[in-house]
């Protein structure tokens, strides 16, 4: 399977499936404008396990779980499985916890942002330049020797643990009524259960052969002058352009966008955490469900800050809420985030500079 994403036009079509498989998701029951999220995947799950209270936004999302065991599958097939940690496991965690501020400040972690761009949500587009800020800034510590040190390789066993745990999960939120089930609002919007985990296992086992990266395709493009990670993304925004154009749920406005605000510089700065901490974290949200999958214990670190980060953003107040139209009993809600959260993004961005300024590559004494 070496050269299965050899060529761009290979990755193009990768992110083309990505785009049919969310239309799919979509259609059959998944929020139109989130049909893969990985924010709203892993803020679900937290309000499933009684970590947050926010009612509209708790269920065990299957396609998290998908993602991580279709990489965990591929990997052990193809015997690219690699149960390695031990890399600024602390710090990493904190970098998942931002991550995730950042991303419910904006509304959604990279890949719905790109999914609301090929909606004709301007608010993306908007966010897309925090985004691409925030990673430009991390390649230039990554440039100036920013390191978390290297990771060792352990037991096998440790890699599998966090596969093994989520299906568990998975299966208790199946078969018992231990976790909080939305009844209305985003959380009991969803596809069926076995129809999402397929789906996602397929777009985990792809996305770990051809290392989808949201954060990486930029990256790549300023470091190594190597676009194909864009490729991926370029494929996956023009199967849902068109679909969305065909379907006539293209609208091309800042106003009227499902689940979005139009608080530009907020959209702008809590997406500038995202790209920031997705460099410094070694992948953007997505990519690190792909790393824990196929062994690396660091991203799994990554994964639990992001659900702890999740939890926090509700339970205090720093997500943002979505922008509503005036009704006849209702008026006009501008939505975006409330003092807590402005302040927060604050705090993750000025945390950002420290530890990228921090930690350095050790160099060898002649």
């Amino acid at each position: 399977m070496t050269h299965l994403f050899d060529a761009k036009w290979k990755l193009a079509l990768s992110g083309a499936i990505f785009g049919l498989l969310a239309i799919l998701l979509a259609v059959t029951g998944n929020p139109g404008n989130m049909a893969i999220c990985i924010a709203c995947f892993v803020r679900d799950i937290a309000g499933s396990l009684k970590l947050h209270s926010a009612e509209a936004v708790q269920y065990f999302c299957p396609e998290i779980v998908g993602f991580i065991l279709g990489s965990f599958l591929i990997s052990v097939a193809t015997k690219e499985f690699k149960a390695t940690a031990g890399s600024a496991p602390m710090i990493r965690f904190l970098l998942g916890m931002m991550m995730m501020i950042g991303a419910l400040v904006f509304l959604g972690c990279p890949l719905r942002m790109v999914i609301r761009m090929a909606a004709g949500d301007l608010n993306a587009y908007v966010g897309l330049i925090g985004f691409a800020g925030g990673v430009l800034t991390g390649t230039f510590f990554l440039k100036k020797g920013f390191s978390l040190g290297r990771s060792y390789e352990t037991c096998k066993a440790s890699g599998y643990v966090l596969p093994a745990m989520m299906v568990v999960l998975l299966i208790l939120s199946v078969t018992t009524t231990l976790f909080a089930v939305s009844t209305s609002g985003p959380g009991s919007m969803h596809a069926p259960v076995l129809l999402a985990l397929v789906a996602a296992v397929i777009i985990g086992a792809v996305a770990q052969k051809n290392r989808t990266c949201f954060a990486g395709g930029i990256r790549d493009l300023v470091l190594l002058k190597d676009a194909s990670l864009l490729s991926i993304l370029g494929g996956l925004f023009l199967v849902l352009l068109i679909f969305n154009i065909a379907n006539g749920s293209f609208h091309l406005s800042f106003s009227g966008q499902p689940i979005a605000h139009a608080q530009h510089l907020w959209n702008i700065l809590g997406l500038y955490v995202v790209g920031f901490s997705a460099v410094l974290a070694g992948g953007c949200p997505f990519r690190q469900l792909i790393l824990a999958g196929q062994g690396s214990g660091d991203s799994a670190v990554t994964f639990l800050g992001m659900l702890f980060g999740a939890a926090i953003a509700h339970n205090f107040g720093l997500a943002s809420s979505a922008a509503k139209a005036a009704t006849d009993t209702e008026a006009a809600v501008a939505g975006g985030p409330g003092i807590y959260g402005k302040v927060a993004v604050i705090v993750c961005i000025v945390v950002l500079f420290i530890i990228a300024a921090t930690q350095k590559r050790e160099t060898k004494k002649a």
